[in-house]
This record gives C-alpha cells, sequence and structure tokens, in this order.
C-alpha cells in the first residue's frame, strides 16, 4: 500500500468514523444501560426467568457494543496522530486494515434502526412442496439458523415443532433471544428452495424441495398498548406434548394451543415442561402474530412501515441453494452468491444478511 494511499484511507478513517459515531448515539446508549443494570440489581428479576435473561442478554451486548466502540475511537484518534507526526509505516498499514473491518462491522449496525430491530425474534419455518425432502429441508434450515444464532452468542428455545412422519420437520417454532435478533433475521422471510440429488430415492434422482420461513418481533404486553387480548376471546387447550423430551413430558398435557375467537389465529407451545410456560410461550406467539395481521391491514401504509416488515408468502422466494449438479447459494435479491454452500449451512450467513441490510439501507 503506497504511504499517500495510506494517509488517504486514514483521513477517510477519520471522517467516516465520526459520522458513525453520531448515528450509533453512545450517549443514548449509555442511558439505556443505566436502566438495565439498575434493572439486573432488582431481587425480584428472576421471578421471571425469561424477562430476567432477556435483560442479561442486552446488558452483556450493550457493554461490549460500548466498550467496543470507545476502544475503537481511541485506536482510531491515534492514527491522527501517527498522520500528523508522519510516522506511515507497514505496522501502521495493518492497524488501519483492522480498524476498517472494525468500523465496517459497526456501520452495519447502525443500519438496524427500525423501531422494532432491537427485539428478539420468533423464527418459523414450514416444510411446502416436495413431502419428504422438503421436511427435510426444513429440519437442515432449522440447523443453519440454530448454528448462525450461537455464532453470535444468542440463545434459542423451541417453541413448538411437529416432526414429519418419516424424516426431518413439517414445522417447528423457535423464539432467538439476543440484542437485534429481529433486525439481523427479519430479512430471512420468504420461501427458501433446495436442489439436490434426493437421498430418500433409489435412483438419487434430482429434487426440488421449498421451505417458508417466517421471522416476527417478540412482543411483551407492554409493547403493543394498541393490542389488546381479551381473556374472554382466547379459547385455551392443553394437549399431551409431541415433542422430544422423555416421559416426563408425555404424562401431562403441558402443550398448549391457544385460539383467537375473533381472528381465528390458533397458535401452540409445547417444548417446555410446565404447562405455564408454555402459555407464555403462546401468548408471546400471538401477540407477535396479531401485530403482523394488523401490518399486513395496513398495507396502504407500506411506506411507512417500510423496512420493519415484509410478510413472508409462499410466492416469495429469496434464496436458491443447488447442491446438485454444482454447488451455489444465490439470494434473488442482491445476486449474492457463493460456491461454499457447506459454510452457509453451517451457519455462515453473515455474507447474505449483511448484503440485504447494505441494500434495504440505500433504497
Amino acid at each position: 500500500m503506497p504511504m499517500q494511499d495510506l494517509k488517504q484511507r486514514i483521513e477517510a478513517l477519520l471522517s467516516t468514523f465520526s459520522e458513525l459515531k453520531a448515528s450509533l448515539n453512545p450517549a443514548e446508549k449509555k442511558i439505556r444501560l443505566n436502566f438495565l443494570e439498575s434493572e439486573a440489581l432488582n431481587p425480584d428479576l428472576w421471578q421471571d426467568p425469561n424477562k430476567a435473561k432477556a435483560i442479561m442478554q442486552e446488558l452483556g451486548d450493550l457493554k461490549k457494543e460500548l466498550a467496543d466502540l470507545e476502544t475503537a475511537e481511541k485506536d482510531i484518534l491515534s492514527l491522527k496522530e501517527f498522520l500528523q507526526a508522519n510516522l506511515l509505516d507497514e505496522d501502521l498499514k495493518k492497524e488501519v486494515i483492522r480498524l476498517e473491518k472494525l468500523v465496517e462491522k459497526f456501520t452495519l449496525a447502525s443500519f438496524l434502526s427500525g423501531e422494532y430491530d432491537i427485539k428478539n425474534a420468533i423464527v418459523s419455518i414450514h416444510a411446502g412442496q416436495g413431502g419428504t425432502e422438503a421436511m427435510d429441508w426444513t429440519s437442515m434450515l432449522l440447523r443453519m439458523y440454530l448454528r448462525f444464532c450461537e455464532r453470535r452468542g444468542w440463545q434459542t428455545q423451541v417453541i413448538d415443532s411437529t416432526p414429519g412422519e418419516e424424516a426431518g420437520i413439517k414445522s417447528v417454532t423457535i423464539n432467538v433471544t439476543g440484542s437485534y435478533a429481529y433486525g439481523y433475521l427479519k430479512n430471512e422471510a420468504g420461501t427458501h428452495r433446495l436442489v439436490r440429488q434426493s437421498p430418500f430415492n433409489a435412483d438419487k434422482l434430482r429434487q426440488t424441495s421449498f421451505s417458508l420461513v417466517e421471522v416476527l418481533p417478540e412482543f411483551a404486553d407492554v409493547d403493543l398498548p394498541d393490542i389488546v387480548i381479551k381473556p374472554e376471546d382466547i379459547e385455551v387447550q392443553f394437549f399431551h406434548s409431541s415433542s422430544q423430551g422423555g416421559q416426563n413430558v408425555q404424562k401431562v398435557s403441558t402443550a398448549v394451543r391457544l385460539t383467537h375467537k375473533p381472528t381465528g389465529i390458533v397458535v401452540t407451545a409445547q417444548a417446555e415442561r410446565f404447562q405455564e410456560q408454555n402459555r407464555k410461550n403462546a401468548m408471546n406467539l400471538l401477540r407477535s402474530k396479531l401485530w403482523l395481521l394488523e401490518k399486513q391491514k395496513a398495507k396502504d401504509t407500506k411506506k411507512e412501515i417500510k423496512g420493519e416488515y415484509r410478510p413472508a408468502s409462499w410466492g416469495m422466494q429469496i434464496r436458491s441453494y443447488v447442491l446438485h449438479p454444482y454447488k451455489m447459494i444465490k439470494d434473488l435479491r442482491t445476486e449474492v452468491e457463493t460456491g461454499n454452500t457447506e459454510a452457509v449451512l453451517d451457519g455462515d450467513l453473515d455474507l447474505f444478511i449483511e448484503s440485504e441490510l447494505k441494500m434495504l439501507k440505500e433504497k
């Protein structure tokens, strides 16, 4: 890297970081951090384990974000001193490259400015056309998203799952707990198409399968004051869980099915061993479904909610995963593609998720 180029890159880095810091608003984040720290000291916090986990998760994420931002600022300002003293060498080149990557990471975080982006996410995956193949594809997608969440340090919990008759999963819903989980995952909503040699066919014929991914923000009752769920509007049913969990799950009717009479929306939760926790999970899912319904009714205000929610539908194919006769995964919205299919299916989704966020930001 010529020294003149290095000088220009340092100047660009200083300018970019200054603008970026203003958009990230660390002062507002510190106020939020102080609030979370006071909540963490509340002796009654762990009476609601889910709320406590969410608060501790956000607290940890926010502390790390502010610490990383502060460290980055010190390192970038030190570049200014080297620049002014004209101390440009090979070691400084490596530091500039490192800080450019770090600023890129912060830039991506600044794109997550939607009203609900900071929320936890509820992700549902449904097998479509393709029979057993599609159910196996659904289980592959579930593993992919679980691995992606694990890489980011997010906690995941299966809320509801219906196994396939021969293999795979018919439908599964998971809760993802982590700062900005919804913001990062929301653009995964849509139809995912798989092309491969069928492992369920003796002739190993080429098979095309489809699965639908839905992504919703998780809401607490205080988040949506305009959506009121009246007790008399809910029909509650309890049944034996079909999820894996051994005899303790099967002995009592721990699974919960809620039917919202005014809309006909039905949700189930059965992964927990205790009925009350399944009921809470089902209520959270119902609340998010009602939010979705309101968004669908308000399509005429699409511009107002742009970037907050795009409904997943079978006609909206977003990504194609080809494993035979060649290997290629291509996003049909951004045109981003990769031949490293194994890495993507193992949860390395950053390329696709970041490209989609950047594209939406530019629109």
